[in-house]
C-alpha cells in the first residue's frame, strides 16, 4: 500500500497529493492558543485534529518537526488582565499552564517546538526591519505598518479580491495608514502596557507578526503544511504570507494551507460573544478525555460541528463497548488500516472502520483484538487500561456502592411484593445514575454501563 497522503488546500481549494519538500523532514506549523482565558471546546477542534495529521506524518516519514505557538502577547490579553485586576505575567502563565493540561487531558502529543511570541520579539524586529527596507513597509508616528498593495498576491488564500476582502471584513481604522487595508507590524505601547525597545521607539508587535517569525526560525523560510482554525484564514494567515514572502524574498511561505470549519451549538458558531462557551477545564471533572476525543473527530474536519449531549453520551457508549476488546497492543498497523485517514484526514471513515475492526476482534482471536486495540491507540482512544477506564466510570458516577445495593434490596422486595411499578422506578433510578442491573440465577447483579 502506497503511502500517499492526500489534503485539501485552501491555497489551491483543491484536494491534493501531499509531496513534502523534504522527504526527511516534514515540517508543519499550527497556529496556537492566545492565551488570556483558558481554551474552549472550539479551540480543542484544530488541537486534535493536527495532532492526528502529525501522527499520519510520523507514521509515514522519517522525521516531523511540528511548531504550534503560544501568543502571550496581544490586545486581548492585555485588556483582560486589565478587567479582571491580573498582572499580564501571571495571566498568561496559569492560562498556558491550563492549555497544557487540556492538551494532555485530550491525549495530545507535544509538539516539536511550542514557542511563546514573547521571547521572539528580537526576530520580529528584524523582519520589520527587513519590509522596511525593501519598501514593503512603512514607518508613521512611531508605528509601522504593511503596505499591502505592494503584495500583489494578497488574497489568494481567501480566494478574493482586494476589494471584496476590504469590503467584507472589519479592518482597523487609523489616521495614521496610508490605505484602510494596511495591517499593522509595530505600535507604541501605552504607558500601563507591556513594551520592547526598537528603532521605532517602545512598543509591541502586531499579531500577525509572529507567526511569520516563529516560523521561519523553526521550519525556514518555506515549509509543508500551515494549519489552525478557519477564523484564522483571514486576515490573519492571508497577512503571514504577504509579510514572509516579502521579507524573505520567496514565492512560497507553506506550501498547503489546512484549516478546520467551527463547532457550533444549536447550528451557532462557539464564541464568547454568542455566549454559548464550553470550557475544556470544566469537562476534566466529568467525562473522559478520550470522550470528547472522540466527539472532536466524529465529523470530518472541514465540515462544522455540532455539540450537544448526545454527541457525547454516544461516544462514551462507543469507548465503553470498544472496551469489551481491550488487550494491550503495539502492533504495526499496516497502512490499509489508516487508509482513510490519508485521504485529507477522513476521521469519520477511519472510525467506520474501526466499528467493523470491533466486530471482527469480538469474534476473533487476540490478534483481531490486538489490531483493534492498536488501530484505536493511532488515533489517541483506549490508551488507558481497561482497569482505568472501569475506574473512572466508578469514580464518575454520582452514586455510592452502598446506595446501589440498598436500591436493588428495596426493588427485590418491592418484587416480591407485587409492586412492579416501584420496582420499574428503582431501576431506572439506577440507570440514570449509569448503573445497569440484571437478574440472573435468582440473584441481582450490577455494573456501572
Amino acid at each position: 500500500m502506497s503511502k500517499d497522503i492526500f489534503l485539501t488546500n485552501n491555497l489551491t481549494n483543491k484536494k491534493e497529493k501531499f509531496v513534502p519538500i523534504n522527504d526527511h523532514d516534514i515540517r508543519m506549523y499550527v497556529c496556537g492558543p492566545t492565551v488570556y482565558d483558558d481554551p474552549h471546546i472550539g479551540n480543542a477542534r484544530p488541537i486534535v485534529i493536527f495532532d492526528i495529521l502529525y501522527k499520519i506524518f510520523k507514521k509515514n516519514y522519517q522525521k516531523v518537526t511540528y511548531v504550534r505557538n503560544i501568543t502571550d502577547v496581544d490586545d486581548k490579553i492585555i485588556n483582560f488582565s486589565k478587567e479582571n485586576k491580573i498582572s499580564i505575567s501571571e495571566l498568561t502563565k496559569k492560562v498556558t499552564k491550563s492549555f497544557s493540561e487540556d492538551c494532555n487531558y485530550l491525549n495530545c502529543e507535544l509538539p516539536t517546538h511550542e514557542p511563546k511570541a514573547t521571547e521572539h520579539i528580537d526576530l520580529m524586529i528584524q523582519m520589520i526591519s527587513e519590509l522596511l527596507k525593501k519598501g514593503y513597509a512603512y514607518e508613521i508616528n512611531n508605528h509601522v505598518y504593511f503596505e499591502v498593495k505592494k503584495f500583489k498576491d494578497y488574497g489568494k488564500l481567501s480566494n478574493k479580491k482586494l476589494e471584496e476582502l476590504i469590503a467584507g471584513s472589519r479592518i482597523e481604522v487609523s489616521e495614521n495608514k496610508k490605505n484602510s487595508e494596511d495591517f499593522v507590524l509595530w505600535k507604541p505601547s501605552k504607558s500601563d502596557e507591556p513594551y520592547w525597545e526598537s528603532p521605532w521607539g517602545k512598543g509591541r508587535p502586531g499579531w500577525h507578526l509572529e507567526c511569520s517569525a516563529m516560523s521561519k526560525k523553526y521550519l525556514g523560510k518555506e515549509f509543508d503544511v500551515h494549519g489552525g482554525g478557519i477564523d484564522l484564514l483571514f486576515p490573519h494567515h492571508e497577512n503571514e504570507i504577504a509579510q514572509s514572502r516579502c521579507a524573505n524574498g520567496t514565492k512560497v511561505f507553506a506550501n498547503f494551507w489546512l484549516h478546520n470549519a467551527f463547532i457550533t451549538m444549536s447550528n451557532e458558531k462557539m464564541a464568547k460573544s454568542q455566549g454559548n462557551i464550553l470550557k475544556i477545564k470544566d469537562f476534566r471533572s466529568k467525562i473522559s478525555g478520550q470522550v470528547l476525543r472522540l466527539a472532536l473527530i466524529s465529523a470530518h474536519y472541514k465540515q462544522p460541528l455540532d455539540w450537544n449531549d448526545k454527541l457525547l453520551e454516544d461516544c462514551k457508549n462507543t469507548i465503553d463497548k470498544w472496551y469489551n476488546v481491550y488487550l494491550p497492543s503495539n502492533k504495526e498497523l499496516d497502512n490499509e488500516v489508516t487508509k482513510p485517514l490519508h485521504d485529507d484526514i477522513n476521521t469519520p471513515g477511519y472510525i467506520a472502520n474501526l466499528h467493523k475492526l470491533y466486530d471482527k476482534a469480538s469474534k476473533g482471536s487476540d490478534e483481531d483484538k490486538k489490531i483493534f486495540n492498536s488501530a484505536c491507540n493511532f488515533i489517541g482512544l483506549l490508551q488507558e487500561t481497561k482497569e482505568e477506564w472501569l475506574k473512572y466510570k466508578k469514580d464518575k458516577a454520582d452514586i455510592s456502592e452502598a446506595e446501589i445495593e440498598n436500591k436493588i434490596e428495596l426493588r427485590n422486595k418491592a418484587r416480591l411484593n407485587k409492586k412492579y411499578k416501584e420496582a420499574d422506578d428503582i431501576r431506572d433510578y439506577l440507570l440514570d445514575k449509569g448503573v445497569l442491573i440484571e437478574d440472573k440465577d435468582g440473584k441481582t447483579i450490577w455494573k456501572f454501563k
